[in-house]
């Protein structure tokens, strides 16, 4: 069997293009990927050009560093005057730790929603339903704070919670309408 010189150096353009293109990263803007070398953390890439071995490490994860929206199921919360509230909310946070929020937590979106809305369930229970329309601030920062000292072991930041809808059940709303007539 003969071997041509072209197809030789044919393969070996082939395999050296291949690792080159392995080799560069380039990361865009307001984003992080966390590179693992077999297996194990390594290195979280910042935006721009960046080098990794091929086929020892890879790009395990990639997180969005902008701020992101995260709409709060709606929930029913019970006020301290027993009275059941709907509540829907929305969450901004953004991730600061790529490598945290990438081991810190399974799932640091569900992580976040689900404490948002015990947070919220333990803050409305604390008032009565006069008060919460009175206080959505107050309801906001508190939850933030509250959330946010979790979220810092996920390498998240929770930037603000804001309450979009506070909606009483109908026996309440046909109560204060036969009220006012």
């Amino acid at each position: 069997m003969e071997f041509n010189f072209g197809t030789v150096a044919l393969v070996l353009f082939v395999v050296a293009m291949v690792f080159v293109f392995k080799t560069i990263n380039v990361v865009p803007q307001q984003h992080a990927w966390v590179v693992e070398r077999l297996g194990k953390y390594h290195a979280t890439l910042a935006p721009g050009l960046n080098i990794v071995v091929p086929f020892i490490d890879r790009v395990a994860y990639k997180h969005i560093l902008k701020e992101i929206p995260l709409d709060v199921p709606p929930q029913v919360c019970i006020t301290k005057d027993n009275t059941q509230l709907q509540v829907d909310g929305i969450l901004y946070f953004q991730v600061t730790d790529a490598m945290r929020a990438s081991y810190g937590s399974s799932n640091y979106i569900a992580a976040i929603s689900q404490l948002a809305q015990t947070t919220l369930r333990s803050v409305i229970g604390k008032m009565e339903l006069d008060k919460t329309f009175e206080e959505r601030d107050h309801i906001n920062t508190t939850i933030v704070n509250g959330i946010d000292e979790s979220a810092a072991n996920w390498g998240v930041k929770v930037l603000r919670y804001e309450i979009k809808d506070l909606t009483e059940p109908k026996e309440i709303l046909h109560a204060m309408q036969a009220q006012i007539t």
